[in-house]
């Protein structure tokens, strides 16, 4: 009896296909990333690309119609740093260069003295608190560096930000060109209709799921920004934009941001924290349970539990990039699972009638 016959051949052929797969997502990441945040920007400026071929500016002419979305989004992304660019890098600035001295103020119990005399606290409380910070220093201090490495990879890898709309051209383009040729890659009609299902699935879930991102980044940008500037909290602007970039990271995103509003609050010595602690609580709350379904809808179909779990699994995978990621990529997983099923039963029905023609 030979060792290797035809089915074991087939499964080793292709668990090695797989590892090589894997070995080369894990080597081309980086690349890979950057290709599939211009698909995400690609999704986000396509009802706006087919909104202007529909009008006479576009006249059904994609490409014309790309260049105008571009050239408007430029416009007023020039309008509003105008308005706005000068005070958030002011802000920006003054905050890079304070916050070393108001993390050492804090690790040192300096600043919880400066705090408690304002608001009245006792002795024995400023004392506990001192010592707790104290004992803490550590990991304080390790958490201010690992924010500044990360901001320091993230301007380092700024080209990208240049490089990633120019991909999106390309998706913008010839995105029907693309599915065609890998649907064309099949033979049998089944097999084309598996393919074809599958990118229809995560054209629409896609789709939905980045343009309800953008839309809840955007409310949330405005509410922080607005709110934060009303409570005259120092660097509202700042805080409000990192609110905002935050709710594109589900789950973990509007937690961080909660955690350097109050935290920026507190080492400023911002006299109504309360009341901002309550704005954050309130807000989360409209988002989650008033605006977020709304808009999400069910583009998803994720139970909550599912969504936590791949948020939690993508954070320790990839960190934030995994955390971004995660959602997406087991709703995809869901997507394959489906079609798969759906595929199974095409095939069976295909051979029952095979069969009985036979």
């Amino acid at each position: 009896m030979p060792i290797f016959d035809k089915t074991t051949a087939r499964v080793l052929a292709t668990i090695l296909l797989f590892l090589a797969a894997g070995a080369f997502v894990w080597g081309a990441r980086r690349t890979l990333v950057v290709f599939l945040f211009a698909i995400f920007f690609a999704y986000m400026l396509q009802p706006l690309v087919s909104l202007v071929a529909r009008t006479r500016f576009g006249s059904g002419h994609r490409g014309r119609s790309i260049l105008i979305v571009y050239l408007v989004l430029l416009g007023t992304l020039a309008v509003v740093l105008s308005f706005a660019g000068p005070k958030l890098v002011a802000e920006a600035r003054s905050l890079a260069e304070k916050l070393p001295q108001l993390l050492e103020g804090l690790t040192s119990g300096q600043i919880i003295h400066s705090i408690g005399a304002r608001r009245g606290w006792s002795w024995n409380s400023q004392v506990r608190l001192e010592r707790f910070l104290e004992s803490h220093s550590a990991i304080v201090l390790h958490w201010g560096q690992d924010i500044g490495r990360r901001a320091a990879e993230v301007a380092a890898n700024a080209i990208w930000i240049l490089i990633i709309p120019i991909l999106s051209v390309f998706f913008l383009k010839d995105a029907d060109k693309f599915a065609e040729s890998l649907i064309e890659t099949t033979n049998r009609r089944t097999q084309r209709q598996f393919l074809r299902g599958i990118l229809e699935d995560l054209n629409v879930m896609l789709a939905s799921y980045i343009r309800a991102q953008l839309a809840l980044a955007t409310i949330s940008l405005v509410a922080y920004t607005i709110v934060l500037t009303v409570l005259r909290v120092p660097y509202s602007l700042v805080l409000g934009v990192v609110g905002g970039f935050a709710e594109f990271v589900p789950v973990v995103g509007p937690l961080v941001a909660a955690i350097c509003i109050l935290g920026v609050a507190f080492l400023t010595n911002y006299p109504h924290l309360f009341l901002v602690a309550i704005f954050l609580g309130g807000w989360r709350v409209v988002q989650d349970y008033v605006i977020s379904p709304r808009i999400m809808g069910h583009s998803i179909e994720l139970h909550p539990l599912a969504a936590l779990f791949a948020v939690l699994a993508g954070a320790e995978i990839g960190g934030v990039l995994g955390v971004y990621l995660s959602v997406p990529a087991i709703a995809t997983l869901r997507i394959l699972y489906r079609r798969w099923r759906h595929y199974e039963e095409l095939q069976r029905g295909t051979n029952v009638q095979e069969m009985r023609t036979g």
